[in-house]
């Protein structure tokens, strides 16, 4: 075993939000082994719940068919604060970068995901000498990179919610709107904050575009007051932010702002482990490349959820967890073969999908033939994305799976080949 998280006791011994300590250090490495640490994160009291915690899956046993639900998690109405006291503006203005993620990673469906090089999105956070709006103290000034989709309100725009989620974790903001750090702040009193997005991802793509949003967001705004709070903690308030927009997971926007692979271990609590290509080894990552090939098409992440089966067979179940273990194996031992063949193997989610995105079956073809280790689609889609253990190849099957999208599902598309992103959200 190449590595060993080990975390804190389960959720009814866990500290509670305000004894956690502003790095994030929240857990001890294994005695055995050096390994990245697990993040085990706060669970909201239930007065600030929207609803009682949920298990993310449940299985039912049935004469005629065995089968297996699942529900999902909610977010929480408001964030409490992690620190014991709000801390003061540091910087005026900061500019954060999240990467792109792929996100389900085949039998990983909402529990793992990874950051790549290359792409993501920008945001800057900047404080502003004005009164605060009606809506609160953010304020989006400017989105460049969209086409003109995305609106300019902060309590609806995923930069918006992260950064309001952001303040409520650093304790700036009340479940009243008022300052939570004395209870006697008033809006005016606290700074108003101005945002810009520049996407460089596009919408609906299947790359974590909204994820990606966010994660700036949170990063940039934590940074205006001295980054108190580590980027596991920020996966909380970008948390917030996918649940209004696609659903409350987090395999996309916890590798955009931790980096690498990351393994959504448990919702309540939220118990994010890292995984490091090798274990950690200097050279494992440079075996790794993603080629990421996304059609003129969009594919909405709720439309795409629509179509996933409301419960599977045990059969399915079995055999996508055997897979999802394999993949993590492959991760631990740096085996993009294994990886490749692992991602690929998903019976329950990818097929009800493909069929949705026009060509799909081809580029996966395609992508073998040319020399890919296997393919699937990346997150909801419409990206396909292939692993392959050099750039040469790489572009190789890259062209392939462009000439697939084009003669198949008659669709334009564009291929970039990348490597791991280990750093994920940062100051730039």
């Amino acid at each position: 075993m190449a590595s060993i998280a080990v975390s804190l006791p389960c959720a009814s011994s866990a500290p509670s939000a305000t004894a956690f300590s502003p790095n994030g250090d929240i857990s001890r490495p294994c005695a055995l082994t050096s390994c990245a640490p697990s993040a085990l994160l706060p669970r909201p009291p239930l007065s600030l719940r929207a609803k009682p915690a949920q298990r993310r899956t449940k299985s039912h046993v049935r004469a005629s068919r065995p089968a297996i639900t699942a529900s999902a998690a909610s977010a929480p109405e408001f964030l409490e604060a992690l620190l014991d006291a709000p801390p003061a503006v540091a910087r005026q203005e900061v500019t954060a970068f999240a990467p792109a993620t792929v996100a389900n990673l085949g039998p990983g469906f909402d529990f793992l995901g990874c950051a790549v090089e290359g792409l993501g999105d920008h945001v800057t956070a900047r404080i502003l000498d004005v009164p605060a709006p009606p809506s609160g103290n953010i304020i989006i000034e400017r989105i460049e990179g969209d086409n003109g989709r995305l609106g300019l309100d902060p309590t609806t725009n995923c930069i918006g919610i992260a950064a309001r989620a952001t303040m409520e974790l650093l304790g700036l903001y009340g479940p009243d709107g008022k300052g939570s750090g004395t209870g006697s702040e008033s809006k005016s009193d606290l700074p108003v904050i101005g945002l810009t997005l520049n996407k460089g991802l596009p919408l609906g793509s299947g790359l974590g575009s909204s994820a990606a949003s966010a994660a700036a967001a949170a990063v940039a705004v934590n940074a205006l007051f001295g980054s108190p709070l580590s980027k596991a903690q920020l996966v909380l308030a970008g948390l917030q932010s996918e649940a209004a927009v696609s659903g409350y997971h987090a395999d996309n926007v916890a590798p955009a702002l931790m980096g690498g692979f990351v393994l959504v271990r448990s919702y309540r609590p939220l118990h994010l482990i890292p995984l490091a290509f090798g274990g950690g080894s200097g050279d494992g990552a440079k075996k790794l490349f993603f080629v990421v090939v996304t059609p003129a098409f969009e594919a909405p992440t709720k439309e795409m959820r629509a179509a996933l089966p409301k419960e599977i067979t045990m059969a399915s179940h079995v055999a996508n967890s055997s897979q999802a273990a394999a993949l993590i194996h492959a991760i631990n031992t740096a085996d993009p073969r294994l990886l490749g063949a692992a991602l690929a193997s998903d019976t329950i989610v990818e097929p009800r999908r493909s069929p949705l995105i026009p060509g799909m079956s081809a580029v996966k073809v395609a992508a073998k033939a040319a020399g890919a280790y296997g393919c699937t689609i990346s997150g909801a889609g419409p990206t396909a994305v292939a692993v392959v253990d050099s750039e040469e190849v790489g572009r190789a099957v890259g062209a392939a799976m462009v000439e697939a999208f084009r003669e198949q599902g008659k669709l334009q598309a564009k291929a970039t080949v990348a490597a791991l992103d280990a750093v994920g959200g940062r100051v730039v």
